[in-house]
């Protein structure tokens, strides 16, 4: 099932919270040879992670992490804005567009999971009135954005072939999704029902837009 947790209730879920993290430093350190800081724990964490990010998590049967992104908003502090600025025009800053980061599979993750996870990040669009998302993505994801039906428009890139690092765009509306539940394998009821438990409210479709 998706969780959507802030991570300063990153405590009720302790399971959740370190499988997570430590999924993070397999993706990114081990695997990836990012250059990112793993803690004495085996934790992979940034200074975005002390900001109360917004994280999307799926939840495998047993209560451990399937694979994760973190969401915060433009108008604070961003990855895209302090680290990868020469590859867009200038800072990007809107209440309108949030930074998506740290997309997170586990080992052996199914394309069901990271579909999930973009219905997610819909959710959180549709509910929040958010009109995009921004992020930094490699070469590798180009795959698994087109395989799940969810690509972004590129703002700007680095590099080539594998080692391409890119600026991205993301806008989903009804159809696009309801190809990503269909992929998913979650009917647009149980996403719905997913995140209103969450924040424990109902449904109010672009409500920050039009309060």
């Amino acid at each position: 099932m998706l969780r959507y947790v802030y991570a300063s209730d990153l405590d009720d879920y302790p399971k959740l919270a370190r499988t997570m993290f430590r999924d993070r430093a397999d993706q990114f350190k081990t695997r990836l040879g990012w250059d990112v800081n793993v803690d004495q724990d085996g934790y992979e964490r940034d200074a975005y992670d002390d900001l109360n990010p917004l994280y999307v998590i799926w939840e495998e049967p047993d209560g451990s992490h399937g694979g994760s992104m973190r969401f915060l908003p433009t108008t604070g502090r961003t990855m895209v804005n302090e680290h990868f600025g020469d590859l867009i025009s200038g800072p990007i800053a809107s209440p309108l567009i949030w930074e998506c980061s740290r997309f997170c599979l586990t080992r052996g993750a199914g394309g069901h999971v990271a579909a999930a996870l973009m219905l997610g990040g819909g959710e959180i669009m549709q509910n929040f009135g958010i009109e995009h998302f921004v992020g930094v993505f490699d070469a590798r994801m180009v795959r698994i954005y087109r395989m799940i039906g969810s690509s972004p428009d590129v703002l700007g890139s680095t590099g080539t072939g594998r080692d391409q690092i890119s600026v991205g765009l993301w806008h989903f509306d009804e159809g696009d999704a309801e190809a990503v539940a269909e992929r998913a394998g979650v009917p647009m009821q149980r996403s719905r029902q997913w995140f209103d438990r969450a924040f424990g409210m109902t449904r109010y479709r672009n409500y920050a837009r039009s309060a």
